[in-house]
């Protein structure tokens, strides 16, 4: 019995000391981990860096605030706090706890750019939800929106107003301006920002007799009755329109130096810009007979208008084509003989380019004489417009009465008048009182559809020369200078896609 007694106390014993050592070692156990694992400060950037952050995060309305207590963090990520913290779970709950190491997520805002780009594009959508919006926000209230802008920014299109009712400020060029008659002189206006320069002379007011007597040889038909025309003073080109001077605007060699040279352009270089220019031409228009110091041909009617158009935007002077009858006035220079020389054909050579001694060539401008105003190839050389329409009765209209200011407003594309006979002309062509109709044979074999309303491909002539009056017209004279608005904006539609 004590035996039994004796081996139940030992099991016992051996019990609870199983049971000690037991204990014990979970007590070790639980202090070795308890001191294997790292402290709060280290864990904050782990967990920020690779963990999905942990539920419970504060309130989307709690972040801003705490957000505002951290210096340069609104203005680094505007908008970031309040409009998108599902997207960086991370970045405000540790920039509210733990403020010191607010550039840490701010970096990785940085490394991630998709967050980075969806983030302010919300603040742009809905710009209410921001008390601060960016200043680059488009479509914000008060702001114009993209559409507004380019509406706002498209360019005045001068092409169809009247040019006096933009005419800007004169650029200074010595002796060019004048308030009466008695102060006109020569002058010699460059165009701005170029090398190219042309002569402007003064033509004194007056009245003369304007067409032909019957028993003058070669004489036609639409170069009678003869009748007075007043006339008001104006300034005439010196010499012809030359390649030089068209083609700035012809071929738009005024923007491409601009271009090339990095020039800034002015207010006046956008104005004269936007003026309507012809499409690139498919041949030379020169037909090789020379360009520099040569005169510019083979342009319609309403294309030299146009160029006047664009002259008078880049100098700030009104300038235009010469109506039938202020060509004549200026051709006969007070004459009234059939050649501003007198009435022998034989003395032609000295003053003009004609079949005869032309060489089936233009030449350039003033080599031969000048008339008795100094102007250079009133005859020959090269044909020139006018504004009028031509009509081959039109004089008998006019006969009877002096008429002040006399123009055959055009008012159908042909004919056109053009005046002072060509290089390929005979003399009789030449004559100051001789008539030319432009023909639809002048573009025969233009390739385009529509024909362009800008050049003229089988006649090598005619050129022009500009004339500025003295006093400038008021808006309802000055339409009947313009050229036509209507056909250059059909014809624009027309070409538009083609290249």
């Amino acid at each position: 019995m004590t035996s039994v007694v004796r081996k139940q106390c030992v099991v016992q014993a051996y019990s609870v000391l199983w049971v000690l050592a037991l204990t014990g070692a979970l007590v070790v156990g639980c202090k070795a981990r308890t001191s294997d694992k790292p402290s709060p400060a280290t864990t904050t950037p782990s967990v920020a860096e690779e963990s999905p952050a942990p539920e419970g995060l504060p309130e989307p309305e709690q972040a801003p605030d705490k957000a505002k207590e951290t210096p340069g963090g609104p203005e680094q990520t505007p908008g970031e706090t309040k409009e998108a913290p599902s997207k960086t779970k991370e970045a405000p709950s540790k920039t509210a706890e733990t403020p010191g190491e607010v550039k840490q997520p701010l970096g990785e805002t940085k490394e991630t750019p998709t967050e980075t780009k969806e983030t302010p594009s919300e603040t742009k959508e809905t710009p209410g939800k921001t008390k601060e919006p960016p200043t680059g926000t488009k479509e914000s209230p008060g702001e114009a929106t993209p559409g507004e802008k380019a509406a706002a920014e498209k360019k005045f299109d001068p092409t169809g107003v009247p040019t006096v009712q933009w005419l800007p400020k004169p650029v200074e060029v010595p002796n060019s301006e004048a308030k009466q008659e008695a102060d006109m002189k020569p002058y010699a206006e460059k165009v701005p920002a170029t090398d190219v320069t042309f002569e402007m002379v003064p033509i004194r007011g007056g009245k003369f007799t304007m067409g032909s007597p019957d028993g003058e040889a070669k004489r036609k038909d639409d170069e009678g009755p003869r009748h007075e025309v007043v006339i008001e003073p104006f300034w005439v080109g010196k010499y012809e329109v030359t390649w030089d001077e068209y083609e700035l605007w012809g071929l738009g060699l005024d923007q491409q130096r601009r271009n090339i040279l990095g020039v800034k352009s002015t207010e006046i270089d956008v104005l004269a810009d936007a003026v309507a220019q012809p499409t690139k031409p498919y041949s030379d228009m020169t037909f090789g007979m020379g360009k520099s110091g040569y005169p510019a041909i083979c342009m319609t009617q309403l294309a030299a208008r146009m160029y006047c158009k664009w002259l008078s935007a880049k100098t700030g002077r009104f300038y235009r084509l010469p109506t039938e009858a202020e060509w004549e006035y200026a051709c006969r220079a007070g004459t009234t003989t059939a050649y501003n020389f007198g009435d022998d054909p034989a003395k032609l050579s000295e003053y003009a380019w004609y079949f005869d001694n032309s060489d089936d060539k233009y030449h350039k401008v003033g080599q031969k004489k000048p008339n008795p105003w100094g102007l250079y190839d009133m005859h020959g050389n090269v044909s020139e417009w006018v504004l009028d329409q031509y009509i081959p009765d039109y004089y008998k209209q006019l006969a009877g009465k002096a008429t002040l200011r006399p123009l055959a407003v055009p008012t159908t594309e042909y004919s056109r008048a053009a005046r002072g006979g060509c290089w390929d002309d005979d003399a009789e062509l030449l004559r100051s009182a001789a008539r030319l109709a432009s023909s639809m044979d002048w573009k025969k074999q233009d390739p385009q559809i529509p024909k362009s309303i800008w050049y003229n491909t089988e006649s090598n002539c005619p050129g022009f020369r500009v004339v500025r009056p003295l006093h400038v017209p008021d808006v309802e004279e000055a339409k009947l200078y313009e050229p036509d608005y209507k056909a250059v904006k059909e014809y624009q539609e027309a070409q538009a896609g083609k290249q």
